[in-house]
């Protein structure tokens, strides 16, 4: 007897997968011949002037009754000239995701950027974001050379600094109001930190001895397959917050970590730095960054 549900649920598949595959296949269409279309009105540029761009524009308008402004041919160009740059021709992103990338100059950025597109399917309005954050610029300086020279990360390396936490109203005026805007904007602060975090809780009630304790915040990462830490201060770093937040690390891994995961990563995150006490702490798992208010 036809099994009449899963006939049905196999055609669905099966128009899913062609009408993505036919998306992919007019995606790279487009881009491959934007590519030897910029090629061509570089080429010309160089024969004929800057003036080509829109007699090209015009003709092409008329010829195929279609709008071909100059903006248009001046983004393709410019398309043409970032792949000879360095950048990569990478048919996972859209020609929207190209023209987000266009006003940028840095290659080391556009590739950042590319390598988040195709690694994390970041959608053009989340790439604007990004960019207008300026995630790449509020990365560490050895975390753009280890992309570049393509060297082994380690959790620490994609945590931004600053950090930035969306709050309207601008003002946080203690550790618990902070920790309610994260909270609530819990999806975008674990982007602020890099990549494979989960939500575990917040107020994460310990006991050591007879008394109860309050991490912040408890996360997983499970790329890099350890529980993070994560305190929340409102003044300057200090040395006695490295001590906090050891006890708490060493707590989660003498009564929560299991066996297999690696050892728990601390991060402190504060109103201002003080490069001096991380400097001295013999830890290196645990790791301070600034917050931003926007």
């Amino acid at each position: 007897m036809i099994n009449y549900y899963n006939e049905i649920k196999e055609r669905l598949i099966d128009n899913e997968i062609n009408k993505k595959v036919k998306e992919y296949s007019i995606n790279k269409g487009l881009l491959d011949s934007y590519y030897f279309i910029g090629k061509m009105l570089f080429e010309a540029g160089k024969h004929y002037g800057e003036g080509i761009i829109n007699e090209y524009s015009t003709k092409l308008t008329k010829d195929l009754n279609s709008k071909f402004n100059t903006t248009l041919l001046k983004r393709i160009r410019k398309f043409y000239l970032l792949i000879k740059k360095g950048a990569p021709l990478a048919h996972q992103l859209s020609w929207s995701h190209y023209v987000e990338l266009l006003p940028l100059n840095n290659i080391d950025e556009i590739k950042y950027y590319i390598m988040l597109v195709i690694k994390n399917n970041v959608s053009r309005n989340q790439l604007r974001i990004r960019i207008k954050n300026q995630e790449f610029k509020r990365l560490p300086n050895n975390t753009k050379i280890k992309i570049k020279q393509h060297e082994d990360i380690n959790i620490s390396d994609f945590i931004k600094n600053p950090i930035i936490i969306k709050n309207r109203h601008k003002s946080i005026y203690s550790e618990k109001i902070l920790q309610k805007v994260i909270v609530d904007n819990i999806k975008d602060f674990m982007n602020e930190l890099g990549e494979g975090y989960s939500y575990i809780d917040n107020e994460y009630k310990i006991k050591i001895g007879d008394r109860y304790n309050y991490i912040d915040l408890l996360l997983f990462n499970y790329k890099f397959n350890c529980f993070v830490v994560i305190e929340l201060k409102t003044v300057e770093l200090k040395k006695e917050h490295i001590g906090q937040i050891e006890v708490y690390m060493n707590y989660i891994d003498k009564n929560v970590k299991e066996i297999n995961h690696d050892k728990t990563i601390g991060i402190i995150i504060c109103k201002k730095n003080n490069k001096y006490v991380i400097e001295y702490t013999s830890d290196k798992k645990i790791i301070s960054r600034e917050y931003m208010i926007i």
